[in-house]
């Protein structure tokens, strides 16, 4: 079972379409039943047969821990891409859109981690936290932005030293720019023809996440030609 958080849209909703395609049984989350829907209704009835959905707000831990408890066994790999962008100089932003982008990002960062570590410590799950390369530099105009990002990259390096001797990996993923909704959003006024597609970083992200018997990929930068 794979499990792919922020699945109604962007890099999630492509993992999904690709996962499923390979007859994958899935476990997909979003805040939005009417996207989740949208997404599924591309599978084919086959596909959509293995594809398990669930409504939740991952800012929330009840949420969280009843989206993992619909789980019987462990997932073999966890892929959380759920997140959200707000972007201008900081002196134009809003105290209340700074705090909902802390809670999109970082907030449900911390309790899945939390949640999956509890519960699945001493299995062999691969947890992969998609960031940004936000997370790697700072850029201006992406002060709030970066923050949060560079918050969930220590969350993630901390972790791993928690986890130094337990079967549980886990994965840092810092995709560059996309051709998404995100940017609609985001309040950040950009061109992105020459961005990757979501469908371009699934399959780069898919791939990768192809383990040896004794090697695994664990920080992925995927950068935009």
């Amino acid at each position: 079972m794979i499990v792919i958080t922020g699945a109604s849209s962007g890099l999630g909703a492509a993992l999904t379409q690709q996962y499923a395609a390979d007859e994958c049984s899935l476990l997909i989350s979003g805040r939005s039943e009417q996207k989740l829907a949208a997404v599924t209704a591309k599978l084919t009835p086959t596909q959509q047969a293995n594809v398990v959905t669930q409504v939740a707000d991952l800012c929330i831990a009840e949420d969280v821990h009843h989206l993992f408890s619909k789980l019987s066994a462990p997932p073999t790999t966890v892929i959380h891409c759920a997140g959200s962008g707000y972007f201008g100089p900081i002196e134009q932003q809003s105290p209340q859109a700074i705090n909902q982008l802390i809670n999109n990002n970082l907030t449900s960062s911390i309790l899945v981690l939390r949640e999956l570590v509890s519960r699945y410590r001493e299995h062999k799950v691969n947890v992969v936290v998609v960031m940004s390369t936000a997370a790697q530099a700072g850029k201006a105009n992406e002060s709030t932005y970066c923050a949060v990002k560079w918050a969930v990259k220590g969350l993630v390096e901390s972790l791993r030293l928690e986890l130094k001797s337990s079967p549980m990996k886990l994965i840092a993923v810092y995709p560059g720019g996309m051709a998404t909704d995100f940017w609609s959003t985001s309040g950040k006024d950009i061109d992105t023809s020459s961005f990757m597609t979501a469908d371009e970083a699934a399959q780069m992200l898919k791939n990768a996440l192809v383990a040896t018997q004794h090697g695994y990929v664990s920080d992925l930068t995927i950068n935009r030609g």
